[in-house]
């Protein structure tokens, strides 16, 4: 079956942007396929379950919208809109059982559930989770909404910012009700402001990446209580780099050998090697990524990681060998702003 790569970006001035709407591609050759223009900032995407349907949060507003995907060509229409209820989303997952999308509110520290209807449009938002912060007013800024490989349980990590807690919580999901249950959390050190995670292919192993301290932390998961237990710190960055650093995404290789972690400001990827007798991670390479400020990580249909550096208009594409050794593709796409890529 043809593959199609789908491109999120920045559109405003205040984000400095120069992104025209969600571009759609040829996942094989590139070739640009379609520029749905007249979208502010739809830079996080995600497909529901059935990859019919295509969602995007629109960054620093308040919604999120749902888009159909024509199987045969890859182009997508605009089919609604609906409010997150907060301000300035930034991720979002859709259920295992595909009846409820999950939103991340950064600004206003919020985790959305909307539902969705039978023919996949949104219906309007049904519960609001609050992150608290460190006193009353306050809130600690939720910035992803993954799931655990079961989707039994959904795992949001917290940047805590001056007034909020940096930790990773864990809820329960009611498929049924949409409802979510907390089960666990898990503080950060003080400045580290986690933003993303990734799971092992065993759904023990659990890895944060850590923005602000650019560093990764390794969590053991307890797949029936829904529970991480932290047992390793590492630096993202080399241990001979003295500059400052900005860490971004984080994703599994497909044989969950590799952790992945982009660094902005260092413009790099950084790979650690998983042990597969405990789980714990090991630096073993790091590389530019040939372009400005990697945001966004993912691995394309061929298992290449591919990083999309905001600050310079390109993707950029490479291989990691068995011992965790980069070595970059010579490919660069150009899309402007691009700040998420995902295949269907």
């Amino acid at each position: 079956m043809k593959k199609f790569a789908y491109v999120g970006c920045r559109t405003t001035k205040e984000r400095n942007a120069r992104g025209k709407g969600i571009k759609v591609f040829d996942a094989e050759s590139w070739e640009l396929l379609q520029t749905l223009e007249g979208l502010v900032n739809p830079s996080y995407l995600c497909f529901d379950r059935t990859g019919n349907f295509l969602y995007t949060i629109h960054g620093d507003f308040s919604e999120i919208s749902l888009f159909r995907v024509d199987r045969n060509n890859g182009r997508i229409s605009l089919l609604n809109t609906a409010s997150t209820g907060g301000v300035n989303p930034v991720h979002l997952s859709v259920d295992a059982g595909n009846r409820w999308v999950f939103v991340a509110n950064l600004q206003t520290g919020t985790v959305a559930v909307i539902p969705r209807n039978d023919d996949g449009t949104l219906g309007t938002l049904k519960e609001l989770y609050t992150m608290p912060g460190k006193s009353d007013g306050t809130v600690s800024h939720p910035h992803q909404v993954m799931q655990d490989n079961t989707g039994r349980f959904l795992i949001v990590s917290c940047q805590g910012r001056k007034a909020g807690f940096g930790q990773v919580d864990v809820f329960r999901i009611d498929g049924g009700n949409g409802t979510l249950e907390k089960t666990c959390t898990v503080r950060s050190r003080e400045i580290a402001e986690p933003r993303h995670v990734a799971f092992h292919a065993n759904n023990k192993y659990c890895y944060g990446v850590n923005e602000k301290d650019y560093s990764v932390t390794f969590y053991e998961f307890d797949q029936n209580n829904g529970t991480l237990t932290p047992k390793q710190i590492l630096p993202t960055l080399p241990e001979t780099y003295t500059g400052d650093g900005w860490a971004s995404g984080i994703i599994m290789t497909n044989d969950s050998r590799h952790v992945i972690v982009s660094n902005r400001k260092h413009d790099s990827i950084t790979s650690f090697s998983v042990s597969p007798e405990n789980g714990m991670l090991k630096f073993a390479d790091c590389i530019k990524t040939g372009g400005g400020q990697p945001r966004f990580i993912t691995l394309d249909p061929e298992g290449r990681i591919l990083a999309a550096n905001e600050t310079t208009d390109t993707l950029t594409f490479f291989t990691v060998d068995g011992e965790g050794k980069f070595s970059r593709e010579n490919m660069t796409v150009e899309t402007e702003s691009p700040v998420c890529v995902v295949f269907g």
